[in-house]
């Protein structure tokens, strides 16, 4: 059974940094691709990041590009988003997602993914 727990979000001003980890079980994942979602009250669901658990093979969505940035750490089985410079238009539940699949580039659709978290809110302030 795979499982997929994130954590780091929380409350944080404009301009401000948060890192998120989405740590991974069950599984070996080194033939996934790993995906970043986000889903703002009211609005549909949207691709944040993904890359290959491999290694290399990330995008981003444009509204992110240069700003956030995600890694994987093979010893702690761990995918992070790391948000920089954020603004209130980035609040949102953060998802992490895998799909069973390598693929480059990762897919930007939700059901494309066959395992997700519960998901971590990010709430950035004005």
């Amino acid at each position: 059974q795979v499982q997929l727990v994130e954590s780091g979000g929380g409350l944080v001003q404009a301009g401000g940094s948060l890192r998120l980890s989405c740590a991974a079980s069950g599984r070996t994942f080194s033939m996934y691709t790993m995906g970043w979602f986000r889903q703002a009250p009211g609005k549909e669901r949207e691709f944040v990041a993904g890359m290959r658990w491999s290694g290399g093979g990330t995008l981003y969505a444009d509204s992110v590009k240069g700003r956030f940035t995600i890694s994987r750490d093979n010893g702690r089985n761990t995918v992070y988003l790391q948000m920089n410079s954020l603004r209130p238009e980035d609040t949102a539940v953060y998802s992490c997602a895998a799909d069973r699949t390598v693929r480059f580039p990762p897919r930007t659709q939700a059901d494309a993914y066959d395992y997700w978290g519960q998901g971590t809110q990010v709430t950035v302030s004005s």
